[in-house]
Formats: structure tokens, sequence, C-alpha cells
């Protein structure tokens, strides 16, 4: 922020000082009508009323139903501030988020109203600020009462859930998903401020990055807006280049172009660093003096998307820097309903979780929010890909104003704000709308109204095209890149796999041999201690109140039953219900990422649904509600390694595939053994693996390894002895496994910041896992998912807050194996 004296620029956040009251209905509380409230901005009212006091916690129990009046109720913000001294020639209110139908006053003049929550607006007050005391007010409507308003003008749309979330240009999961609460919320949502000027500022600036041979090349565009008819000029600098350009009186828009000679690349993480550059751009007025600035650090780097036709249909593969990149990818949801509650080091934190599990790209699902200049920012700087969905999922959207022209604006200024971020590295148009409007029984009821193909296959490919061609665009996901093939078939494009989650046994994983898998997810519940802080229930219960509510899928808690009668032995009580489904889930996706890792070529990325959760909830996720890692983590940063040994079908028979997503050969004996129960040797081969760098080797296994004598006292194991771990083939389910009773010895040492969990394997111990939150909250261990054959140990290290009883650590329910279901041998 400067002062105001001279020419500006001046930036005065407005931040401070803010009331709230709702706007008198029969819907809200008598201790909350008429009541002034402390208001946090950025914020919402929901934030605002449970800081006042006033409203339990929605996350907690179901109290989110209680609460829906929030939605259908107006409210008003307000705060007071001075006119800033100085002579400037333009005065700004400028919102860069407000969420969502606003009417923006300044002492009881209007000064602006917005009806788009993925918008920044812009309003000059300059002829109204006083020197003291200025009014500011912005008044919310009812999202629920604009968007139903709209749905009965323009006729209702058919959609996933009974909501009216597409007649609104706002965040689409605030009405409810099937894993998130319905809190529609209102507020200040983003910075609001001012901005004073003088001469002229810059508006946009655009950087088009590219890599032409060795050559990095900057297109600058940029826009101006002016104050006074002058002529200016734009300097720019990146890398030691320098280049600047007149603007004439009059004109508004002007290029410049900078090369740089062989810059580092920028390249995603694991395939080399992330190397960026400090571009800044100045705006000087008549007199050369300095009246503007913008900067950003750019990565150089090429990104390209191959879809040509080849004999198994159209693939999908990204190249970055001319590298074919295998996507080892998850879905991205909101990481809170609330978004200002989504801090910096929240956002951290999220990627160091999803960097530690061998994930290389996030998928911004197109049901939340465009993502913020912190998360694109940390994208950038750990070498994590980004595919930005524009923000439409699963319905049928409306064409008619005023949306056409809210989509195109909110496209605009979104390809504007992100082009400069090498992390992005994708624009998607929508999330399943073009699949629903083929296969959800939407035509019928459509009666030939819009439904948001204008918006996917014209609008948005139009604004992409002009304004950021560095990178690609694709239509929907899924889409199988033409109107003529069905848009989830999976040899063409992108396909989302939802069968096996919703009707079918998840070893359907291995029947598709798709391109590329942009959605496939299998539910579990979240930790206990994020159970127990969100749900009063006694006893706590799979079928429980507080449990039915925070399962928000349509039958989950039967298709999470299903999925434990196909492969578990029967759960006796809650404890072994919580770690068996979430077993379950670490192994479904563990069986799906592994099958299309080994076809690796052919299929060219996974993006597992999903990575996080915005609330405490039985859902998809890899990182509970309150960001607790469930066993599917571990299981993803297996899955995921750099190098994969995994055991597959092949031919009615089994073969091992290596699988390298690493730059440099793999090279390693491995031995690959059919074994009993107790650990005796029926067959063993060895074989010599040589895996080129991004490539696959398939080794069929001979007949004596691959068929056992009894499968449900047999097993196959396939190893290098090197990290990449263990390859294990079960031949029968476990359920029918004649698994001994659980015997094992335990030891516990102090370590740095907690305790070391020595695990010694007197029979073999199928998925060891420690659930130390239990104990503790904070509680955290370093592995999960270990199986151990006879005599072999394994350590688990223990982060916790306070010390750990050791007796506890080691027995049931916070020691667990498959296997202890059978009754626990004593140590």
């Amino acid at each position: 922020m400067s002062d105001a004296r001279g020419a500006g620029p001046y930036r005065q956040a407005l931040h401070d000082g803010w009331t709230l009251r709702a706007v008198p209905g029969p819907q809200v509380p008598a201790e909350i009508s008429g009541r002034a409230i402390p208001a946090t901005v950025p914020g919402c009212v929901h934030t605002d009323l449970l800081a006042a006091g006033l409203i339990p916690d929605p996350y907690l129990d179901d109290n989110e139903t209680a609460l829906a009046w929030i939605g259908r109720t107006d409210w008003v913000y307000e705060t007071t501030f001075g006119r800033p001294a100085g002579d400037l020639q333009r005065l700004d209110l400028v919102c860069a988020g407000l969420d969502t139908v606003a009417t923006v006053t300044v002492d009881d003049v209007e000064v602006g109203h917005t009806e788009n929550m993925h918008r920044g607006y812009r309003f000059d007050v300059t002829s109204l600020l006083r020197a003291e005391s200025n009014t500011l007010a912005v008044r919310f409507d009812s999202a629920y009462r604009y968007a139903q308003a709209h749905r009965d003008r323009l006729g209702d749309r058919p959609n996933a859930y009974p909501e009216p979330f597409q007649f609104i240009r706002k965040m689409a999961c605030n009405f409810g998903w099937d894993w998130g609460p319905t809190v529609v919320t209102a507020g200040i949502w983003q910075e609001i401020g001012l901005h004073g000027w003088s001469t002229a500022r810059l508006a946009t600036v655009r950087p088009l990055v590219t890599v032409d041979g060795g050559d990095g090349r900057v297109e600058l565009h940029i826009e101006v807006e002016r104050a006074a008819d002058v002529p200016l000029t734009v300097r720019a600098e990146v890398a030691g280049q320098s280049a600047c350009v007149a603007i004439p009186a009059g004109e508004r828009a002007a290029v410049l172009t900078l090369t740089v000679d062989r810059p580092e690349l920028w390249w995603p993480r694991g395939y080399g660093a992330q190397r960026r550059y400090e571009l800044t751009v100045t705006l000087h007025g008549p007199d050369g003096h300095l009246i503007d600035t913008w900067d950003r650090r750019i990565g150089f780097r090429s990104v390209r998307l191959d879809t040509t036709p080849d004999a198994h249909g159209v693939p999908f593969a990204l190249h970055v820097n001319e590298v074919p990149v295998f996507v080892r990818g998850v879905n991205w949801i909101p990481d809170d309903a609330f978004p200002n509650r989504v801090t910096a080091g929240r956002l951290a934190r999220r990627f160091d979780q999803a960097q530690a599990a061998n994930i290389n790209l996030l998928r911004v699902w197109g049901g939340g929010r465009y993502e913020s200049a912190d998360f694109y920012d940390l994208a950038d700087e750990r070498g994590l890909l980004v595919q930005q969905d524009f923000l439409f999922a699963c319905a049928a959207y409306p064409e008619e104003e005023p949306f056409a022209t809210e989509v195109a604006a909110e496209a605009t200024e979104q390809v504007t704000r992100l082009a400069g971020h090498p992390s992005l590295v994708l624009w998607t148009g929508n999330n399943e709308n073009i699949w629903g409007w083929h296969d959800w029984d939407w035509q019928e009821p459509l009666a030939g109204r819009s439904w948001g193909r204008g918006y996917y296959l014209e609008l948005l490919p139009r604004i992409v095209a002009e304004l950021d061609p560095t990178r690609p665009y694709w239509p929907s996901s899924p889409y199988s890149g033409s109107e003529e093939i069905h848009p989830n078939d999976p040899a063409y494009g992108t396909m989302h796999i939802w069968d096996v989650w919703n009707t079918d046994d998840y070893v359907k994983y291995r029947e598709y041999l798709p391109r590329f898998v942009a959605e496939f997810g299998y539910q579990g519940p979240p930790a206990y201690a994020t159970l127990r802080r969100a749900l009063s229930d006694e006893p706590l219960a799979h079928d429980s109140p507080g449990m039915a509510h925070h399962q928000k899928a349509a039958d989950g808690d039967l298709k999470l039953r299903r999925g434990l009668d196909a492969h578990l032995p029967e759960p006796r009580d809650f404890d072994d219900w919580h770690y068996l489904t979430q077993l379950n889930q670490a192994r479904a996706i563990a069986l799906g990422v592994e099958h299309f890792r080994s076809h690796r070529g052919r299929c060219m990325g996974t993006i597992v649904w999903q990575l996080n959760d915005c609330w405490p909830v039985t859902s998809w996720a890899a990182i509970d509600g309150d960001g607790r890692r469930k066993p599917l983590w571990y299981a993803l940063r297996r899955a995921y390694a750099d190098r994969l040994l995994t055991v597959q079908p092949r031919g009615g028979g089994l073969a091992l595939v290596a699988v390298n997503d690493g730059g440099r050969p793999w090279r390693a004996s491995a031995t690959a053994t059919r074994l009993t129960l107790a650990s005796e040797p029926k067959a063993k081969t060895t074989l010599e693996l040589d895996v080129p760098a991004y490539s696959t080797v398939t080794v069929a296994l001979p007949d004596e390894l691959a068929r056992p004598d009894d499968g449900r006292d047999e097993l196959l194991v396939a190893e290098t002895g090197d990290p990449t771990g263990r390859a294990w083939w079960f031949f029968a389910e476990d359920r029918d496994v004649r698994w001994p009773a659980a015997a094992f010895d335990a030891t516990v040492e102090p370590a740095d910041g907690g305790r070391r969990v020595r695990v010694t394997a007197r029979t073999i111990l199928r998925d060891v896992t420690l659930y130390p939150d239990r104990l503790d909250p904070s509680a955290e261990v370093d592995a999960a998912l270990v199986t151990l054959l006879p005599g072999e140990s394994a350590t688990f290290t223990v982060r916790s807050a306070v010390p750990l009883d050791p007796t506890a650590l080691t027995t049931r329910p916070v020691l667990r194996c498959v296997n202890d279901l059978q009754g626990r041998a004593p140590f």
C-alpha cells in the first residue's frame, strides 16, 4: 500500500468494523432478528453467526438441517470508512468476490449489483465519498429466492439433486452433494477495498508463455483503464530480458514480446525442477513516471494433449515439455464448505499430503470454485499439475440471459487470471453434463430447452482459444472427443467409472481398458477421532443417527455393506465395521490404479475421486474432513509410486508387471513365490526386470506359481528387495481364506515426538494398520496396510502430542489386521 499523495496508486483494505444483520422475515430466529452481529471480512454469514455463538456448528450431528433458514434469508453487511487524502483522479471500490446476489451501496446510493460468486467487481465511487464516515453496505438476497425465480421463469432443468444450483452462478456444492452439507452461504467471501489511481492503471496483464526449441517466449497482452487521454508506456522484464511498448493516447491495449534464450524449464514433480522466473510489468505516464506495477513468477514449459487416433481408439495423453506424463491424479473439491476458512497454511498441508502420496495432478472439480492464488502458487512451487474445470457440474444449465453473459464474463476473467501459472495444464468445460444429457434421462424433460451444450462446445473453447491458446481445452469430463461417440466410451478420450461403486464389485475395474480415467472412487468412513468430534451418537454404529446424517450418498451404507460381503469377514461390532470399510476402500482403489497403470501406454492417466473432504463425512476421500489420512491415502502412496510392482491377471493366468514412471531405467531381479499361509514355499522363480524410463514390462508367471493347490491356504508374493515394496496375490477372498488367529509380539519404544511400535508376526498378519487417533486425536502413523509373513517384522512410527499407553497402542481396536477377526492369541 502507498499513501495517497501524488498520483497513486493507493490501496486500502476495507476488512474492519463490519456488522451483519438479518433482514426481518418469519424464518429468522427471534434471538437474531434485528441484531447487529460482528462480522469478519472476508467471511460468510454462517461463520459470523457461529463466532457470535448464535448457531451451533453446522458440521456436528444434524445441525445442518436446523440451519437451512440461513440460505433463505436476506443479509446486510455494513461498515464505515473515510476518504483517502490526496489528489487521486479515481477511487474504485474493488470487490474480489461477493457471494452472490449482492446490492452495494455507499451512503444509500447504489453503486453496483452482482449475481455471480465467481467474478470480481470494480465500482467507481470517486464522486460519492466524503472525507469521513462513509457507510458501505452490501445486501445479499437469498440465493434460493434468486435461483428459484429464474427456474420458474425459464423452466426447470434436470440435475443430480433436488436443489436449484444451476440457476445461479454460485458454488454448486453449497446446495449439498453426495459428500457435502447443504449450507447455502452468503457474504463478502474475498477481499474488498479501495483502489485510488490517476492517469491510468493496468486493468489486465495476460502472459502467454511458450517454449519454441530452446527459447522461451512471453507474449504479454496488456489492457489499461484510463482516467486521462495521454500517451503511456508499458515496460516488462523477465530473466534479464526487457521490452517496452507505447500506448498512444486514446488506445487501451498493447502486446509486447520477450524472448529468453534457453531458460531452465518448469517440470511436473518427479520429472525435473520447478524453475520459475520473476516477470515484472510497469506502466508509465507521459513524463515517464511510474503509475502502476504488476508482477508474477512464471515458468517456461510446453503442454499439449495427444488425441491422435490409434488402433485402440482416441488416446488422451498429456505431454509436458514433449515428455508424456502418466497422470497420477486426484480430484479436488473445496477444502471447506466455507471458503474463507481455507487458509494458505491449510492448503500447504493438503499439498504436503498430496506430494507424499506420489500424486502429480489435482483436478479442480466443476461443482466448486476456481481455486485461489494461494492454491495455484503452491501448485507452481511444488510441481503439481492442475486441471481446472469450468464451474458446471451434474446438471442441465440454462443458456438464456442473464446466464450467458455471466458465464462469458466469468470465464474471461478466470482464464486471464490463471494464464501465467505453469501448473495449469488443462481447462475442462464441465463435470459429467454431456454424459448426463446422453444417459441420465434428461432429453425428454428438457423438451428442447437449453442445457449447456453451447457453453461447452462453443463459448468456452472460443474464450480459451482467444485468451490462452498455450494450453488445451477439453469440453467435458468425461468426453470422447466427438459428439458422434458416446461421451463415456472407454476407448475414446476420458471416462468416469461409477458402476463399480453404485452396482458392481470393485474387481470390475479390471474389465475396463480405458484411455484415461478422470473419475473413479470407493467410499470409506473418516477417522475415528473425526467421527467422535463430529457426532454425539451413543453408541456409535454404522447406522446410528449421526452416522446416517453424515452419509450423503444414495444407499451409501448398503453399498458399503455389499462391498464387505463380497470380500471380507463379517464385522462383529462398529470397530470391525470401521476398520473393514476403510480397508475395503483402500483395496478397491489400489486394485483399480494398479490395473490401469499396468496398461500404461494405452491408458495414460487415473484421477481418483477424491483427495479431500469439506466436512466430517463418510465419503470417497483419502483425507477426511478434519485433515486426517485414511488408509486409502497409504494405499495411494504405494499404488502411485514412481516404481510399481504388481501382479495382474493376464490371459487366464497371472503376470508380474513392473511399472516405471521415473526418468531412469529400472533394472532388478525379482522373485515370485507361491506360499502357504504358514510361509511354506510351494513354488518359486526369479525374473530379471529391465524396465526403460516411462514404460512397463510384463512377465507371464509360470503355471506352477499361478495355480494353487488350495487357494484358501495359499498366496503369491513378488518382490525386488528395494523400496518398491512387495506385490501380493491372494487366490481367495479374505472371507474364504483359512486365516489363523492373529499372533504377534509387539514392542513400544520412545521416539522423537512419539513412539516406535515394532510388530513381529508369529502368524501371517494381513493388512496391519494402527489407529493411534483413538488414543490421541492429534496422533499420526507413518505406515499402514502392512502384510507380514510369519517371523517378519515391521516398525510403525507414531507421532503424538501426548504419551500413548503401550498396551492400548498394540491391542484392538488400535492395532488391527484382517485375521484378528478370527480371534486373538495371547502374547
